[in-house]
């Protein structure tokens, strides 16, 4: 299967991506959906990893057939989708007339909509901020009917809201998005073994300045001495056309099941680890990849969260301001350990000082440590509290679209706007996340 068509299949329990699951609840199509009563939520293709994405005896209204791509302008670069559409498609589109997308998360298989609802962020923020900065409009339907057409200067509140807003304010159909221009679909790529948590922050700090994109892989089992060692990734998009004949990229077939069992444990992980950073050791400069590679490493494997076991997995990502982040994050692993726990995507990068629109946007400038861990009732929810616990105190905020069970009190804590923004929320609009962060305001 190739990737620009891939899409989650719909099941009648509505699943996200680290495995909750909803209940008593019907979904209907969005097309034609001009309003109506609640408890209703709009979803897209469901990649999100908590409950912010789910809702329990309602109505969902599932934005796929929302699927076209209305206009794209391939002299300026903007691109005008309806909700559904995924970035695989727009990328599809888009990279061969020499365009790519402004900001994009670790998988292109989500919808427009909803990286615009989550604000997701990328490899780039520091740089180029979150997705919601290169979104000139959208069109929202509220559910008294009202058909708005938000942006900067018209529904400017409703505008600010909407971007980080869930998906609370209302169902969004169309989208805007202003992409930027590249010469060649090819990434000039360093990749940099380094060996404790200081080699991280010395390297993000002169890299940031010299590469659009940076991120690192951490070993999450290190300690000691080796606390935080990973692998550092930096790369900027290649001015050199590719190489006729590049073979297409494939789906890797992976678990066609879950199975009973959790693959991932301190020794598989282990295993991975030490094989992952010997594949590293050496540092490799200059390197030219195809972009998907270094964008999207996980797309290629279908169903890879299955791994997870039936319980699924819980996603646990922070962000601290920079004069704390070494100790914050070194705190953050060494909790980790103390729990038994180890996790199998440790990804660690830096945000930087640009502001989004959105009025609930995640990204601050500080350092952002993302785990995922297998989902193992009360000793994870032990931990997982012990990390909100530790970025608290050092005046992070977790993020929302990652989560899938953090109190109302570590929400509040983090975003302190909440109550503003809760006075743009449709009356109809809801969801499980904001049924347990929320509550009476």
């Amino acid at each position: 299967m190739s990737l620009p068509s891939q899409r989650t299949a719909r099941t009648s329990a509505w699943r996200s991506w680290g495995g909750l699951s909803t209940s008593g609840s019907v979904g209907i199509g969005a097309r034609g959906w001009r309003g109506g009563p609640g408890p209703v939520l709009a979803v897209g293709n469901g990649r999100s990893y908590g409950d912010s994405g789910l809702l329990d005896d309602g109505t969902i209204i599932d934005a796929a057939d929302l699927d076209r791509i209305e206009s794209f302008d391939a002299a300026t670069g903007l691109i005008v989708c309806e909700a559904g559409v995924l970035l695989s498609a727009i990328l599809a589109r888009c990279v061969p007339q020499g365009w790519f997308l402004p900001v994009t998360p670790g998988t292109r298989l989500v919808s427009i909509a909803g990286a615009l609802a989550n604000d997701v962020h990328g490899k780039n923020h520091h740089a180029l901020g979150t997705f919601g900065r290169h979104v000139p409009w959208f069109e929202l339907v509220r559910s008294d009917g009202q058909v708005l057409r938000c942006s900067p200067t018209s529904q400017p509140d409703v505008y600010r809201a909407t971007i980080g807003g869930l998906g609370l304010t209302g169902l969004i159909t169309r989208v805007a998005l202003q992409l930027i221009p590249i010469r060649s679909p090819l990434m000039v790529q360093d990749t940099l073994p380094f060996d404790s948590l200081s080699g991280f922050f010395d390297l993000a700090a002169a890299s940031d300045q010299s590469h659009a994109y940076t991120v690192a892989w951490l070993d999450s089992m290190a300690t000691g001495a080796a606390l935080g060692r990973g692998v550092f990734f930096r790369a900027n998009h290649s001015d050199e056309p590719a190489p006729s004949g590049l073979p297409p990229e494939r789906v890797l077939p992976f678990l066609p099941f879950t199975p009973p069992v959790s693959l991932l444990n301190r020794v598989s992980l282990g295993v991975f680890n030490r094989l992952y950073r010997f594949a590293h050791r050496q540092p490799v400069r200059d390197a030219c990849v195809p972009f998907q590679p270094f964008f999207y490493p996980l797309d290629r494997i279908s169903g890879w969260n299955r791994a997870y076991g039936p319980r699924g997995l819980r996603q646990f990502q922070c962000v601290v301001p920079m004069a704390v982040a070494q100790e914050a994050v070194a705190d953050l692993l060494r909790a980790t350990h103390r729990a038994g726990e180890a996790s199998f995507l440790t990804v660690l990068k830096l945000f930087g000082d640009v502001p989004s629109p959105g009025l609930m946007s995640f990204p601050m400038a500080g350092a952002t440590l993302t785990l995922d861990v297998p989902y193992r009732g009360a000793r994870t929810d032990a931990l997982l509290a012990e990390l909100d616990r530790i970025t608290m105190a050092a005046g992070g905020r977790v993020n929302p679209y990652k989560d899938a069970r953090m109190p109302a009190a570590v929400f509040r804590a983090s975003f302190p706007q909440w109550q503003d923004f809760a006075r743009h929320i449709d009356p109809a609009f809801m969801s499980n996340f904001w049924r347990r962060v929320a509550g009476p305001v």
